[in-house]
């Protein structure tokens, strides 16, 4: 039998509040959740330009970014970290609001793009994608990986609807993982049969925001851009379905219709985001719960601030990766997994004390 979402489950976004005080004090709520928002990213860009295996002041950041100042630093800050810090951006926006709307289409507080296999999809597709054109070049890949995030987040998406892996999260998860790990095993298959991606994929397999200039990052924009809009115009059904599809149906929502559109959402910001950076999990695992923590359940509050808060979890990774391996680079895909990984079996752990499988 299926089970109907309950307004304690953190993945069911409806509210609802009479009184003139209680919407007061929500919108309170959001702006103090947004400006928090805000700060953290600015001091996560400022640390992404400022920090690395050599620390550079934050006023000698700004004279490099004005073009002025030491040549060694101008080299250091505008063509090294700025692009770093773009791609940050933009990957971390895209898997934020890729887990967010995940979590709410699935009904599955631990869904993610890394998880469930999407990421796994998209990095296959990137495989074929640079065994057809002989490289790893973004122009020639990111539409093979469009294609494989959106077949693997349809398999997902039949999965959540059974009345199996509806009843249990966890069930979902394994359903997930079990995915991710036959893509990744095809993946790995396609790699050893050519030496030259292998090289060029090996590092880009655990995720890093290196290696992209800031024009090529620019040009895949657009469809980071196209997924976030479409996410934004379903948030209100999102916010309906979670009360159930027949409540959304009284309120003139078409529930198909939008777990078919945050499908196609999910493929172009997913997959353009491991086309660009690689197979970065757990981002979009961690940073819904944060921001339904400041900002409460609904979806038009939690995917926008999602969208603000990942990038910043992500350049924070990076940075960590530059300084913790002294000369060597840790990749920020392996940081983002130290420290999603522990929270994802603590949650597990928890689900099995409270007897839900």
């Amino acid at each position: 039998m299926a089970v109907r979402p309950t307004r304690s489950d953190p993945a069911v976004p409806p509210e609802i509040d009479g009184g003139p005080r209680g919407r007061i004090r929500g919108e309170v709520v959001v702006v103090v959740g947004v400006l928090v928002a805000l700060v953290v990213l600015a001091l996560a860009v400022v640390a992404s330009l400022a920090i690395g295996a050599r620390s550079i002041p934050p006023d000698e950041v700004v004279e490099a970014l004005l073009g002025r100042g030491s040549l060694s630093v101008v080299g250091i800050v505008g063509e090294l970290r700025v692009n770093r810090t773009v791609l940050g951006l933009v990957c971390g926006a895209a898997l934020g609001a890729a887990g967010a709307l995940m979590q709410a289409v699935t009904r599955n507080p631990i869904a993610d793009p890394g998880i469930l296999g999407v990421n796994a999809g998209a990095a296959l597709g990137v495989v074929v994608g640079a065994a057809v054109t002989g490289g790893l070049g973004l122009a020639s890949t990111v539409w093979f990986a469009l294609v494989g995030a959106g077949l693997a987040s349809a398999v997902i998406l039949v999965l959540s609807a059974s009345s199996m892996a509806a009843s249990s999260p966890v069930r979902l998860t394994l359903a997930g993982v079990a995915l991710a790990a036959t893509l990744s095993g095809i993946s790995q298959a396609f790699v050893v049969l050519d030496e030259q991606i292998l090289d060029a994929y090996r590092y880009w397999q655990v995720g890093s925001l290196t290696a992209r200039p800031v024009d090529e990052v620019l040009g895949v924009v657009p469809l980071i851009v196209g997924g976030g809009i479409i996410a934004l115009l379903l948030l209100r059904g999102l916010d309906a379905i979670a009360l159930g599809d027949d409540s959304a149906i009284s309120l003139g929502v078409r529930p198909g219709w939008v777990r078919v559109w945050s499908l196609v959402a999910v493929a172009l910001l997913a997959g353009t985001a491991t086309a660009l950076a690689g197979p970065i999990g757990f981002v979009g695992l961690i940073i819904p719960h944060l921001a339904r923590g400041l900002v409460g359940p609904s979806l038009r509050r939690v995917v926008p601030l999602s969208m603000a808060l990942a990038p910043a979890l992500l350049l924070v990774a990076d940075v960590i990766g530059r300084v913790i391996g002294g000369g060597a680079e840790t990749p920020a895909g392996v940081v983002t997994a130290f420290i999603g990984a522990p929270l994802l079996i603590v949650y597990l752990a928890s689900r099995r004390r409270v007897g839900v499988t």
